[in-house]
């Protein structure tokens, strides 16, 4: 989910100027302690590592699949379940650009109780920057656990089986195959889509917002939000799904993250409390304690949001051993879980990033964002597979309001014009496997004739009313007069 890391001596230079602005506006004691701190660090970093170390790492293709080959090995595992998985793939494009993804569901005694309802929900979306392979290698690992074809150590068989019977999955493994299929083809850096936008920024929740240390290289937000097919596509699967819980899977560092994104700050009340009771579960059961919580975009410390501004641009001078250490975030605007949570009404909306190596430099994206060794390379999956497996068994006892929003029925939530015609008429299985047709008339213009329905409709009612209270009040001056008259 980070961003690349900019060379050192233009992060320094951002870096100087952000003392400089700071000392500037705020003139405080602690910004100058807290910037001398930082440039003796940044200090011996250079001193340690250096800025000449330009080895980039290519793919080990001996430990990641290509994406063709992952998504042919998980519709091979589909095709041996179909007892407990179905796969189905969703396509879609605009101005003249096309995206496809597939979705896996997990679900036993699908067809009693998928469409029925009656289960706890829970969508999980790998491979959203092309970047991070290490996410969808996960998304893999995940299935044959699931499909029991491998097998946590840890857990006993039993009592997954029994967890596991109250769960209906989706899973997307490559959101972004596009993307991915650039960076198979040299460009190890990119996190894009097949168009050069960013799609953890094309959402509608504060779209198109840029910070003062915005990328538009890495950041692209699209010309409107929703502008990607890839993201029309999730957007309609968790509006017809209305999961209970969503993750959204990235690499670049080790977190586990809340909303919000776009502030920093977490939502208040009972939500918020619920969600980090649960991070903070998986945090001392499988980060033994070392991966951040909190918001996305604030700090979890009680350091000021400028110095953390200031911090995140001396990322790489720092180290992520150090940046870890003290917090620090960055706003991102548009981005897919502060849409479930704020749009689609997901109780429990988080982020995770699942591995970063603070070690590698500015243009080794490869190592920065995956593994490069088997033993790191299994340690990561065994031990994030492990997290979502307790995440499965843990996650309905943290939703309070699970009996009363499995009770609710989809025609009791309210939802605005644009998220039902895009959400509820989409192409998918009918729970009979009877596919459903929908033909594509073009949404922009069924958006505009519906409002104009709507908006002369109301004009007419208006009208009609007005009408019957205009009749209604000259009737008895009209019998007044005529008494007059006699």
């Amino acid at each position: 989910m980070r961003r690349k890391h900019r060379s050192r001596l233009n992060t320094t230079f951002f870096f100087f100027s952000s003392l400089l602005l700071d000392m500037t506006m705020r003139r405080r004691t602690f910004s100058l302690f807290y910037y001398s701190s930082l440039f003796i660090f940044s200090c011996l970093q250079i001193f340690v590592h250096g800025d000449h170390n330009h080895t980039v790492i290519p793919i080990n293709r001996d430990l990641y699949h290509s994406s063709g080959d992952l998504m042919e090995m998980i519709k091979s595992l589909v095709d041996r379940h179909p007892d407990k998985l179905t796969m189905e793939t969703i396509k879609t494009g605009n101005k003249g650009y096309s995206a496809e993804i597939s979705v896996v569901t997990y679900c036993r005694r699908r067809r009693k109780d998928i469409e029925g309802r009656s289960k706890f929900r829970i969508l999980l979306s790998f491979g959203q920057h092309g970047r991070e392979l290490i996410t969808s290698e996960l998304a893999l690992r995940i299935l044959s656990i699931l499909s029991e074809e491998q097998f946590l150590p840890t857990m006993d068989p039993a009592s997954l089986n029994s967890t596991l019977d109250d769960l209906v999955i989706k899973v997307v493994p490559m959101e972004n195959l596009n993307g991915r299929k650039l960076v198979e083809a040299g460009d190890l850096c990119e996190r894009r889509n097949g168009r050069g936008v960013d799609l953890n920024r094309n959402w509608s929740v504060d779209w198109g917002k840029k910070e003062k240390d915005f990328d538009p290289y890495e950041e692209n937000p699209g010309y409107a939000p929703f502008s990607e097919p890839e993201t029309q596509i999730l957007r309609k699967l968790a509006i017809s799904f209305d999961p209970h819980l969503w993750v959204n899977v990235h690499s670049g560092m080790e977190a586990l993250f809340m909303p919000y994104d776009h502030k920093n700050t977490t939502p208040e009340g009972l939500s918020s409390q619920r969600m980090r009771r649960l991070l903070e579960e998986i945090n001392k059961a499988h980060c033994h304690n070392h991966c951040m919580i909190g918001s996305g975009g604030g700090s979890v410390g009680s350091i000021g949001h400028s110095v953390c501004r200031a911090c995140w641009l001396m990322r790489p001078l720092l180290g992520w051993s150090i940046f870890n250490l003290l917090d620090f975030r960055y706003l991102a605007h548009g981005t897919a879980t502060d849409y479930m949570f704020d749009v689609v009404r997901v109780p429990m909306a988080f982020t995770f990033e699942i591995y970063g190596d603070n070690t590698a430099s500015s243009n080794d994206c490869f190592k920065m964002f995956n593994p490069v060794d088997h033993s790191t390379f299994n340690g990561v999956l065994n031990s994030w597979s492990a997290a979502f497996f307790t995440i499965f068994k843990l996650g309905p006892n943290h939703l309070d309001e699970f009996q009363e929003k499995t009770s609710a029925s989809k025609l009791d939530k309210l939802v605005s014009i644009d998220e039902y015609l895009d959400g509820y008429l989409m192409e998918r299985t009918h729970r009979y496997g009877k596919k459903m047709e929908v033909l594509d008339f073009g949404m922009q213009e069924i958006r505009t004739y519906f409002r104009l329905f709507l908006l002369s409709s109301v004009l007419l009612m208006f009208m009609f009313c007005s009408r019957i209270s205009k009749s209604k009040c000259s009737r008895p001056i009209v019998s007044s007069f005529a008494a007059a008259s006699h």
